[in-house]
């Protein structure tokens, strides 16, 4: 019998703050193992093996590359441990013994599931134990970005400094995938120092808020006889035609001379507008010049014949301009040489366009008052002022004491670490505020630096989480995060302070109101983002020509679309089995038009009940995530059903074995993507997964790769349609279905299936780990907790909260 194994597992970070030209180690976090000492499978499985499986699976030709001989029971191996559930979860599903081998015996299989799950739970948990279901785990970018815009009360945006993140599991907060390189630790203190400078530069600002307004001729270009791409002026307007060419409709008199935000708003009518529906029209921002020629969405609304005023909000970085333009795909566009547009050549061309009479920007701070940003950076500490023209210099009061200047520091180090810390665990942040003062350094400047130093230490970067139950404190934080993508409010942390949080109703009760707050009301947005990998729709670009009626307007729209599905389902409490079978949707009159839905007008998103017939209820139906799941020119059953097992139908799909290649099997006389897939179902290689795999992904064939309906296939980039699409299939339980309806039907009445796979990826999402083994069987009691409301989406997520799995490390 092989001997039980030892391993020391050491994990280690390290981090280096520069603190003005001196580098100060000033935190070190090390999370050390215990011994994870390997325990020997029980007899029973040996047993089982040897009746059942080693006909199949040993030596070097095993089926599926699974050698059941050479598996090793080092559970602390990943990959062995990933292959004993695989083994497990094939045994429960009844796919192993296969079919055409016999049926194990009942009682056999009982024992065999029994004890062997019991075995790598419990390797699981006594690792738990010691270390905690989820390690060192740090602030995504975008939670970094949110809590130092909170922090600081800014709204600077600060994802854009930031590196890029690996994603695991479809996830960017996984504490196994959160690397800490020199690179990303200088690109974090640059993202500190950008922070703390719009601070700073907010509580010191003199100059007044800036403000313009224009007339139709200040937004046209300035002489009429030259060709550019400025609006021209007809009738008293300032009009764009509709067109393909590059930043036409832009206006150089909008160019911001400092970043900012900026409240916009202008009157917009149609010009010779189409006869049914108005003119779509996309604002957005940028340089607008050839050397820099990415534009930044702002909005889009539709045009009608009659003026209305519309106004945005945005981020407007110095130098940038303002381009408003048609931008309807389907429209008639002009067609102009050279490059530039003469005044008066759209007229002939009988295009509609877009006229506007007046246009005004007016600087804002959405954040808060610069009172509000002093508050935090000086408390109750005296600020004096001098300067003059903008410029201006401030200083503490010099009567402050130092002790006092510490009380401020200490009052914001609590702040940033999200948590009440005796001041004697910060004396190392305080001997830095006191050198500085001792060296001459202004009060001022001594805190910024010392702020700086409180930024950069791990207990802001990472959550402070200790192991097994986590401390009112954690909760706060993690509930915060989880629902908010930042740090807790005041009312969150006053619960945690009074030892609140570990009360189930207080705690729903908090989460409530957090997703009643402006912060909260983003929480389903967020995490569909990476839940349904919206953040990625724009890594693809439809093929124009043969998908001719997709543009940006569109695909803004089915993110909208998505989002305020989702929110509605979460407000309503509705059922789970909604997320794939709803009777409504959210649309405007452009995306309406797109999917072929009458009688929906107007560019104001709005909830729109779906005929019996239609093909449109439910997520799976949905732009957003028909796009995220093609290429932009292809659509693949595999890729798509791959995707959609894993994301909503809550059935994993483990990697391809290692022995299989790449190529699919034998389709030789193969005429379609269906019958090379059918293939694969006749190879016992392939066909336990692609009995999964095939039939979500065949009934999604129903849509082509811009998210359109179809029957018939494209045939290249020619309009002549290919081979009809066959959106049939059946499922691993036996159940067939002819279309996309009824397969749409079918799972929906899995309404448990949808609902443990709505919780494995909320929890996935909040704790910064995956359901493992291990938290199978507490993930089915959370499930279980909303059986009776038949699986309520806002009872459901009220169960992941209250749930060890989410107040436990």
């Amino acid at each position: 019998m092989r001997q039980p194994f030892v391993r020391v597992t050491r994990r280690r970070v390290s981090r280096l703050c520069g603190w003005l030209m001196v580098p100060v180690t000033f935190l070190t976090l090390t999370l050390v193992s215990d011994r994870a000492i390997g325990v020997e499978p029980p007899d029973s499985i040996s047993v089982f093996q040897q009746d059942y499986c080693l006909d199949c699976h040993q030596g070097p030709d095993a089926e599926a590359g699974l050698d059941l001989e050479t598996l090793s029971a080092d559970l602390d191996d990943q990959e062995a441990f990933a292959r004993w559930v695989r083994v497990v979860d094939r045994v429960r599903d009844g796919e192993m013994p296969p079919e055409d081998y016999g049926a194990a015996d009942p009682d056999d299989a009982k024992r065999f599931l029994k004890q062997a799950s019991r075995w790598l739970a419990d390797h699981q948990t006594r690792q738990d134990d010691s270390l905690g279901r989820v390690r060192g785990r740090r602030l995504t970018n975008r939670q970094l970005e949110k809590t130092l815009q909170d922090l600081l009360v800014i709204r600077t945006p600060l994802a854009p400094l930031m590196s890029g993140e690996p994603r695991l599991h479809g996830y960017v907060g996984i504490a196994d995938a959160q690397p800490m390189s020199p690179y990303q630790l200088q690109t974090h203190l640059d993202v500190v120092d950008v922070a703390l400078d719009a601070a700073f530069q907010k509580v010191s600002r003199t100059e007044p808020l800036l403000e313009r307004q224009w007339d139709a001729a200040g937004i046209a270009r300035k002489n009429p006889r030259r060709r550019c791409r400025e609006p021209e002026m007809r009738q008293g307007r300032a009009v764009v035609w509709s067109c393909n060419m590059p930043f036409y409709g832009r206006m150089e008199a909008t160019r911001v001379p400092r970043s900012g935000w900026y409240d916009i708003r202008f009157t917009a009518s149609a010009v010779k507008p189409p006869s049914e529906g108005g003119v779509w029209c996309t604002v957005r921002r940028g340089e607008c010049v050839s050397n820099s020629p990415l534009m930044t969405w702002i909005g889009s609304f539709e045009a009608e014949s009659e003026p209305r005023t519309l106004e945005y909000r945005a981020w407007i970085p110095k130098g940038e301009k303002l381009e408003i333009r048609p931008n309807d795909s389907t429209l008639k566009r002009a067609r102009f040489a050279g490059g530039q547009v003469g005044t008066g050549e759209g007229e002939p061309q009988n295009v509609p366009g877009l006229a506007l009479s007046e246009l005004s920007m007016r600087e804002v701070q959405p954040a808060g008052s610069a009172a509000d940003t002093a508050a935090v950076l000086f408390g109750d500490l005296a600020i004096a002022k001098h300067g003059r023209d903008g410029v201006v210099s401030f200083q503490v009061d010099p009567s402050a004491t130092r002790q006092q200047l510490s009380d401020q520091l200490v009052r914001f180090a609590q702040l940033a670490f999200r948590r009440d810390i005796e001041p004697d665990r910060l004396v190392g942040f305080q001997q830095m505020l006191s050198q500085q003062l001792d060296e001459g350094v202004p009060a001022v400047d001594a805190l910024r630096a010392t702020y700086r130093a409180v930024l950069c230490s791990p207990r802001f970067l990472y959550f402070s989480e200790p192991v097994g139950r986590l401390d009112d404190f954690a909760i706060a934080s993690r509930l915060s995060y989880f629902l908010c993508q930042s740090m807790p409010d005041q009312e969150l942390l006053e619960a945690a302070r009074r030892g609140q949080l570990h009360n189930p109703q207080t705690l729903i009760r908090q989460a409530h109101r957090l997703l009643d707050t402006p912060r909260g009301r983003s929480f389903m947005s967020d995490f569909a983002d990476q839940w349904l990998e919206l953040d990625q729709i724009t890594d693809t670009e439809p093929d124009r020509r043969r998908f001719s009626e997709f543009d940006p307007i569109v695909q803004d729209a089915m993110l909208a679309e998505t989002r305020a599905f989702l929110n509605q389902l979460l407000k309503d409490n509705a059922p789970v089995q909604q997320i794939v079978a709803a009777d409504f949707t959210f649309l405007n009159s452009r995306l309406a038009r797109y999917y072929g839905i009458d009688d929906v007008a107007g560019d104001q998103l709005r909830l729109v009940h779906l005929p019996d017939d239609s093909v449109r209820g439910g997520l799976m139906a949905h732009g957003s995530v028909l796009k995220v799941t093609a290429n932009g020119t292809d659509t693949s059953p595999v890729l798509r059903g791959v995707w959609l097992c894993d994301r909503i139908l809550g059935t994993p799909i483990p990697p391809p074995p290692s022995n299989v290649p790449a190529i699919e099997p034998d389709t030789r006389g193969s005429t379609s993507i269906r019958e090379m897939l059918i293939r694969h179902e006749e190879d016992p290689n392939c066909a336990g997964c692609h009995r999964k795999i095939d039939a979500a992904g065949f009934a999604l064939e129903s849509f082509d790769a811009s998210g359109q309906f179809r029957t018939r296939y494209e045939r290249g980039n020619s309009r002549n349609k290919g081979p009809a699409v066959d959106p049939s299939g059946t499922l691993p339980g036996g159940d067939e279905f002819d279309d996309f309806t009824e397969f749409r039907h079918l799972v929906s009445h899995e309404d448990h299936r949808l609902a443990e796979n709505l919780a494995d990826h909320w929890i996935t999402y909040g704790t910064g780990q995956r359901v493992r083994f291990a938290d199978r069987a507490r993930v089915e009691s959370i499930v279980q907790r909303t059986a009776d409301s038949q699986y309520a989406i806002n009872d459901l997520l009220m169960a992941v909260i209250t749930s060890p799995l989410f107040l436990e490390k």
